[in-house]
């Protein structure tokens, strides 16, 4: 893993949180029963597609740039497959919610997202931060 899955992933998952954006516009705009959808925009199902929607796009977002980011400088970071594999997992985050609306799966797999793409982050800045610049760059 050195960051180019982290890009075919990242843009895969946006083109299909993407696509699921294409469904929520359905169900407000043109579904049968849309009034009911629209009234509970804040509470339930309805809030909790609009979360995964967002963070299923912030989160491949981050994939692809963490991605580029690893392969353009693998050579001069630390723990590039460990950082690649904890931005890979983050995904679990807004599909844990999507398993949750439509599968009533336990929250357990939004907290090993949201945790594991949070470390993945953190660990890039600080490995970022760590880094050793060519001689004469500051």
């Amino acid at each position: 893993m050195n960051g180019k899955n982290n890009i075919a992933v990242g843009f895969l998952t946006m083109g299909l949180f993407m696509a699921y954006g294409f469904i929520l516009i359905y169900l407000r705009d043109f579904a049968p029963g849309k009034e009911e959808w629209v009234n509970s925009y804040s509470v339930g199902k309805h809030f909790e597609s609009r979360l995964a929607h967002v963070h299923g796009n912030l989160f491949a977002f981050l994939n692809i740039l963490i991605g580029y980011l690893l392969l353009h400088f693998r050579e001069r970071l630390s723990s590039v497959k460990a950082i690649s594999w904890l931005a890979l997992i983050g995904l679990l985050m807004p599909l844990g919610i999507l398993a949750e609306v439509y599968l009533g799966l336990p929250p357990i797999f939004v907290l090993i997202g949201a945790l594991s793409m949070t470390t993945s982050v953190v660990w890039m800045g600080i490995s970022f931060y760590k880094m050793k610049l060519k001689p004469g760059i500051d």
